[in-house]
């Protein structure tokens, strides 16, 4: 079992959504763990991906509250901290995702980079100096690959 964080805006397209969903229900029916923001957009539909699986799927809030978390979430933890919480999201991970893009999903995906949290990239940010730790890809079925190809070495 892992834990895969996808990251992603909360106006998300619904292609974003779309994908981040696909990628979730995924993870879950091979058994592992969602971790997101926990609010809208492509956090709301990577927990719905999660449940539509049978999977477990964990929303770190931004909020001292649950409120405004996505509903299909099986965990909600409210963090009080605002956009740092997007540094225990990454540190919290085997691998993130990310999927379209937002400061928010640039933030986590350059603090994996960083600190060496593969990442799996689609129709998102792409840093010119990543080597190794940065896979792009270009659809759902892709990010699906690359993680069962990473996960189950």
């Amino acid at each position: 079992m892992a834990y895969l964080a996808i990251s992603g805006p909360s106006d998300a397209t619904p292609a974003d959504a779309a994908d981040a969903e696909h990628v979730a229900r995924w993870a879950a029916e091979h058994g592992h763990v969602v971790v997101c923001g926990g609010l809208g957009g492509v956090m709301s539909a990577a927990a719905a991906g999660a449940a539509a699986g049978g999977g477990t799927s964990v929303g770190l809030l931004p909020g001292p509250t649950r409120d405004g978390a996505a509903p299909e979430l099986t965990v909600t933890i409210p963090t009080g901290l605002g956009e740092m919480r997007n540094a225990l999201l990454v540190r919290a991970a085997d691998v993130v995702v990310c999927i379209g893009g937002s400061w928010g999903t640039l933030s986590e995906l350059a603090l994996a980079v960083r600190t060496g949290v593969p990442v799996v990239a689609l129709r998102t940010w792409v840093p010119a100096r990543a080597p190794g730790r940065l896979l792009e890809v270009g659809s759902a079925a892709e990010v699906c690959e690359a993680l069962a190809s990473h996960l189950h070495r």
